[in-house]
């Protein structure tokens, strides 16, 4: 059994809340939720930053029940047991809870990473597996990509060719 940090936006294009996806996109998610349940751990922090984000941007109740809303459910029931989590402590540096000790220094992440996100490059760095980064529609993270991999941190692509589309369309830059 691995462990995995997911990127929120895997659960929102499991509920097809990223319209730039297409279907197989959403499906291909909605198939990694699954199979984070049945064989990974989930990182989470012991803040719970990670935890409050799904919940912001998705429904605890698992009303209606689609796959990002039943995997949040899912995860807030076993969220204190260890063979489905696995928690770390993060130590924020401001008060917005937006940059962390466990951040890699890095001058080129730290200027360009989207503040929001890194809380789940601490929890990927601190965490003794230094686990993937589960992510599928947030093209940055591509070009944040090899900068992350100096340190020690991968990341699992879901949709890999869709989102380079976008990336290159961005960016003009061939990834």
């Amino acid at each position: 059994m691995s462990a995995v940090v997911i990127d929120t936006n895997v659960l929102l294009v499991a509920d097809g809340k990223a319209n730039q996806m297409s279907a197989a996109c959403r499906a291909e998610c909605a198939q990694r939720l699954e199979a984070v349940k049945k064989g990974d751990r989930v990182v989470l922090d012991h803040q719970w930053l990670i935890l409050r984000e799904y919940q912001k941007k998705l429904s605890p109740s698992g009303k209606p029940p689609t796959p990002g809303n039943l995997f949040l459910k899912w995860l807030m029931t076993v969220c204190r047991n260890e063979q489905h989590v696995s928690q770390v402590s993060i130590t924020a540096t401001n008060h917005e809870q937006t940059k962390f000790a466990e951040f890699p220094a890095d001058e080129t992440l730290e200027l360009a990473f989207d503040p929001a996100d890194r809380k789940f490059v601490a929890a990927a760095n601190v965490h003794p597996e230094h686990p993937p980064i589960l992510e599928s529609a947030d093209s940055k993270w591509l070009g944040w990509e090899t900068d992350l991999q100096k340190h020690g941190i991968q990341l699992e692509v879901l949709c890999r060719c869709e989102l380079e589309i976008i990336w290159n369309r961005k960016t003009g830059a061939k990834k």
